[in-house]
């Protein structure tokens, strides 16, 4: 049994049942003296039906929900702000306590609706690139405040706008918070919870070999790679975690993990830099690492932020370096820039991280974190 579901009753604070696996919340039930199925009702009310209170679920007796109401919560993060681009992307800023928020990003497309969610406040891998990096490193989420992002989200668009996709790609280094991150993922493809297609769940990671080695014998979702670079001594210098897991390991590990996907595809984040990752050459570097690989690359123009030392290299050179790719074989696609008007573009989030430990990958003090 999990630890924090041990002694529910006695417990100095009630335990939130939100990001609880089924397992857990069965032996949370058990504990209690009630039956095991109490964890399938508990789930279909929380996520199928959006509700947020023990009172509310009518299928369960007075007598057990007013048990709860004592020794269970199901809170969820508050909302500071909302805002709308005018593409029609949305970003929520959200509190989780002790002066940290945490953004969500709801991408609204034709054929599908994403959901871009957060895993830590701040992030403690320092991608040069990248503006939550910049911000330092305060905690990772808990499972309740990662898939309450989904809840809310989902409670504020209604019951007419369906989320199809979610991706773990907003703030945070997902793979570095792996006990939180993975029951999360795993109840957004529960029947019982969720119910997504695991093609259609996404957990990115900038190359935490280990934890990815384990993700795909865990948690076999869509795997996000962000590459960024098709050598070592540029990686190194923009996403500093390549320094501890080069390119070579990180790959092996990324054809092992998609033998074991169901379509035995990895795609691969590279973002566009002027002058500094995008020349033929670079692509012809890219080309021979990911030639007859089950891999498909993503090409995402780079978004500025306050402080950011890069440029977006130009539309024709990015497009020349797709093509390139494309006529070597490789899926390549080009991301549209989405809400980069309210600062929730790919690589723009920052959120609100104080009290910050200012932990980086760069740091002295880097070795004492645990990842």
């Amino acid at each position: 049994m999990p630890a924090n579901t041990l002694n529910a009753s006695a417990a100095p604070s009630k335990l939130n049942l939100i990001g609880l696996e089924q397992q857990a919340l069965a032996e949370f039930f058990e504990g209690l003296g009630e039956k095991s199925y109490r964890a399938r009702q508990i789930m279909g009310w929380l996520y199928r039906r959006g509700v947020v209170k023990f009172q509310d679920m009518t299928d369960i007796s007075l007598r057990v929900r007013r048990q709860l109401d004592l020794v269970a919560t199901l809170d969820l993060p508050r909302v500071i702000r909302k805002e709308e681009s005018s593409d029609g992307t949305r970003k929520w800023l959200l509190d989780v306590g002790s002066g940290q928020a945490v953004e969500s990003v709801f991408i609204p497309e034709p054929n599908r609706n994403t959901l871009c969610i957060s895993s830590q406040a701040g992030c403690v891998l320092d991608c040069s690139f990248c503006a939550t990096g910049q911000q330092g490193f305060n905690r990772n989420l808990s499972a309740a405040e990662i898939l309450g992002q989904v809840m809310i989200v989902k409670r504020d668009m209604g019951p007419d706008v369906a989320l199809s996709n979610i991706v773990f790609m907003g703030m945070g280094e997902p793979l570095a918070n792996y006990r939180n991150v993975v029951p999360v993922a795993k109840l957004l493809v529960d029947d019982h919870a969720f119910g997504l297609s695991r093609r259609r769940v996404t957990i990115s990671t900038a190359g935490l070999v280990p934890q990815l080695t384990r993700l795909g014998e865990d948690c076999n979702v869509a795997l996000a790679v962000s590459l960024h670079a098709p050598n070592d001594s540029l990686r190194d210098e923009l996403v500093p975690i390549n320094k501890r897991h080069p390119i070579k390991e990180l790959l092996d590990a990324c054809w092992c993990y998609a033998e074991q996907l169901a379509s035995r595809q990895v795609t691969f984040e590279y973002v566009m830099l002027r002058d500094v990752n995008d020349s033929p050459e670079h692509a012809r570097q890219l080309i021979k690492l990911l030639r007859d690989r089950p891999a498909k690359v993503n090409l995402i123009p780079f978004n500025p932020f306050p402080g950011a030392r890069y440029e977006c290299s130009t539309a024709s050179v990015i497009t020349d370096f797709c093509e390139r790719l494309r006529s070597s074989g490789i899926v390549a696609t080009i991301r549209r820039t989405r809400g980069d008007d309210i600062a929730a573009a790919c690589g723009q989030l920052a959120g609100q991280v104080r009290d910050r430990t200012r932990v980086r990958l760069g740091d002295k003090t880097f070795r004492s974190v645990r990842l």
